[in-house]
């Protein structure tokens, strides 16, 4: 069983940074993604990573502004958000699999984290 904890939500003025972090506990090695959900609307993809980093998946809305990473040894993925949109407003969740690939496909990720909140203001 994998858990994930999201962190680094916060009000942001359009055109700054944030950077998100997704600590995982348990056992095993996990593709890690994130995905995000605004208001009245349906979950979308953000940007996956394999396990060992070589392989990243983005959504054409975020490629080259929110660069997907981690760190193996602290079991940790970030999501470096630059640039950033009003209609990046979102609750933004972390999810791992342990299948191999960084779907951007939500079915796919078994663990979820509780989501944290992202809002761009203009």
């Amino acid at each position: 069983h994998v858990q994930l904890v999201e962190s680094g939500g916060a009000v942001v003025q359009a055109g700054g940074s944030l950077r998100l972090s997704c600590a995982a506990s348990g056992r095993g090695s996990y593709n890690m993604a994130w995905f995000r959900q605004a208001p009245r609307k349906a979950r979308e993809a953000v940007a996956a990573i394999s396990v060992s980093g070589a392989q990243t998946n983005y959504a054409d809305s975020v490629k080259g502004r929110f660069p997907i990473s981690r760190d193996n040894a602290k079991k940790t993925a970030f999501l470096q958000m630059t640039s950033l949109k009003p209609e990046d407003t979102a609750v933004y969740y972390c999810a791992s699999r342990s299948r191999a690939g960084p779907s951007l496909r939500p079915n796919d990720y078994s663990y979820w984290g509780q989501g944290t909140q992202v809002t761009v203001s203009s």
